[in-house]
């Protein structure tokens, strides 16, 4: 009898295995939906829509934006804790998820609960100024800002992101504090600095149309080198300030992903990077493709996470 039991389980194991790797081998055999943590019309949900586009087309399967902001960009991650390891259900996983758990409690583990896929790009950091505000250059803002303490506002696209960052690492340099004033996303973020309600702003590539047209002075960007889209912009630290802040982009799933569904993935973003339509998104917004595959994705999240602790403590972010 116990070994007609043991015998029907093994059984039951098998034919999961066998559905499993059937389910894998066929996948994707249904649309996926990719989670945007940002809200729409910032640089972030632009280009994710594109990914999204050129992977669909590269996995023919439709691949579906969702936005759900807040949280400092980690609200994709938390919806990974209740998502089945499948590949239908994926998020963008910006840099700021590596940092939130040091700044307050979260409900995730960067890296127990998020099987890395592929990053895909990464966008800059500029601050910006009304074409109309008296500041010509950065040592201006700067100057103004140490000769009247807390007048100098500056938006974000969210409390914690790489843009406060920016800020924060600035005010330190120069010995004065500049008061963030916190977004939805970049949309509204550069709405407010468009009609006065703030002073200055730091935003990723999608001011780049309002640069062009004249409406936005932009006076630094927080990157190590120039970036092709804006030469003419120096960056904070060829300007004297010690301000740099990377921001690569990828792609996430659940903890327990397959491997199979892993290397997928992981290949249909590296080539909708070669995709025209995608390509041409970039170019439009200034934005730079920067691809590293699972494996060095998730060394990159280890390590990332890892010197978060250090940044947020030496920035007092989270006092």
């Amino acid at each position: 009898m116990q070994r007609r039991t043991w015998g029907a389980v093994a059984c039951a194991v098998a034919a999961l295995w066998a559905t499993g790797a059937q389910a894998q081998a066929n996948y994707p055999n249904q649309p996926i939906t990719l989670l945007v943590p940002y809200a729409a019309g910032g640089t972030t949900d632009v280009l994710a829509r594109a990914l999204a586009n050129s992977m669909g087309k590269l996995l023919k399967q439709s691949v579906i934006v969702e936005n759900r902001p807040g949280a400092g960009g980690s609200m994709g991650v938390v919806e990974m804790l209740k998502t089945k390891p499948d590949g239908y259900k994926l998020t963008l996983t910006p840099v700021g998820i590596f940092r939130q758990p040091y700044l307050q409690k979260t409900p995730y583990d960067p890296i127990r609960d998020v099987t890395y896929i592929a990053s895909f790009a990464t966008y800059d950091f500029i601050l910006g100024v009304s074409a109309t505000a008296p500041h010509k250059t950065l040592k201006d803002l700067v100057d103004y800002a140490k000769k009247n303490p807390g007048a100098i506002d500056y938006g974000t696209p969210g409390k914690y992101s790489g843009n406060q960052v920016a800020m924060v690492l600035l005010g330190k340099a120069v010995g004065t504090e500049f008061v963030h004033v916190p977004f939805k996303g970049d949309a509204e973020n550069v709405n407010a600095l468009l009609a006065g309600h703030i002073k200055s702003s730091v935003s990723t590539n999608s001011i780049m149309t309002f640069i062009e047209s004249g409406k936005v002075r932009p006076l630094a960007i927080a990157s190590e080198q120039r970036s092709p889209a804006f030469p003419n912009l120096p960056t904070f630290k060829e300007q004297g300030y010690d301000v740099v802040v990377p921001s690569p982009l990828g792609v996430g799933g659940p903890k327990g992903l397959p491997q199979p569904i892993v290397e997928k993935l992981d290949a249909a973003v590296k080539a909708a990077l070669q995709d025209p339509d995608f390509q041409r998104v970039v170019k439009n917004y200034g934005i730079r493709t920067d691809y590293r595959d699972a494996k060095t994705y998730t060394e990159f999240a280890r390590t990332t996470f890892a010197g978060e602790k250090a940044l947020v403590q030496s920035m007092g972010l989270n006092d």
